[in-house]
């Protein structure tokens, strides 16, 4: 709600001031429409010749996330760390043998089942899965796991990006695209040149407001707009920071309490559980019986 109160708060600000100093929107609200099917149009256009279809779907489903914010919550971490201390634990006293049916099979669990939310992220369950996995095939160097579990993050995060990345390239071509707008609204004035001032002078304030309104969408609206998102994108990938952080941790011999604190270190600030939530979250684990 707070992006919508600031979009708001912009057009107040922006269009009130024009006003109060003397303007008139009549000019804007005529020159609006075809000004915004110049520039809108053209934006899509170059989105589209720069982009590609799964990059499309991708900003659509992600502009939720402006107004919800990180999809990952305060009882989603705590809930990882359960997960993780639960997993860390059966590995220090079972032994990673007893992992097997577990990540095999993740959905059927009854370890993973505890934690739904969890399974349905497809990213984060098989980070978790096949980093076991190369540890049940004997790569217990933590150096090398943690080498291992960065390419992952490396490459999800490029991914994730993308949407941000996009908007954020509209962004900049949109005051150019708003010229683009103005010289053809002054091509179109200079074929009128024989005409009175006043109808003129109309038209060149009309062509104007193709360059304002490029300037207007590009620092006022879709600017701040990839920013936010990209602010999103970074937080949400705390979330598998912490999955590499704990099981890296494990790998140096931590006992699972201590491995799943240091993951807990990671946590962004605002879902971040306190040590005291967090002893008594695995306090309150029940024993697996799987």
């Amino acid at each position: 709600m707070l992006q919508l109160a600031g979009i708001g708060v912009l057009f107040a600000c922006v269009f009130g001031g024009f006003l109060m100093s003397g303007g008139s929107l009549g000019v804007i609200f005529e020159a609006l429409p075809h000004e915004m099917l110049t520039i809108l149009g053209a934006a899509l256009a170059a989105l589209l010749i720069g982009g590609s279809m799964f990059e499309l779907k991708k900003i659509a489903g992600e502009m939720g996330k402006i107004v919800s914010g990180p999809k990952w919550k305060h009882g989603d971490y705590t809930d990882l760390l359960c997960l993780l201390f639960l997993i860390t634990k059966t590995m220090k006293t079972k032994g990673m043998i007893a992992l097997e049916q577990h990540i095999e099979k993740p959905q059927e669990s009854s370890i993973f089942k505890r934690y739904p939310r969890i399974v349905k992220d497809h990213f984060a369950l098989d980070f978790i899965c096949d980093t076991l996995r190369m540890m049940t095939m004997s790569l217990e160097d933590p150096h090398q796991v943690e080498t291992a579990m960065e390419k992952q993050l490396d490459k999800h995060h490029h991914e994730a990006l993308g949407p941000s990345t996009a908007l954020q390239t509209m962004a900049d071509g949109l005051p150019a695209l708003g010229i683009v707008a103005a010289v053809l609204g002054v091509i179109k004035t200079m074929g009128s040149i024989n005409e009175p001032p006043p109808i003129l002078g109309g038209m060149i304030g009309s062509a104007l407001v193709g360059t304002f309104m490029g300037v207007f969408l590009a620092y006022g609206i879709v600017g701040p707009l990839a920013t936010r998102l990209k602010f999103i994108t970074e937080e949400e990938a705390q979330f598998y920071h912490v999955i590499r952080d704990v099981l890296v941790a494990h790998l140096h011999g931590n006992a699972a309490q201590i491995s799943v604190e240091l993951g807990r270190g990671s946590v962004p600030s605002e879902a971040q559980p306190s040590f005291q939530e967090l002893e008594e979250a695995i306090n309150n684990i029940q024993p697996d019986k799987g």
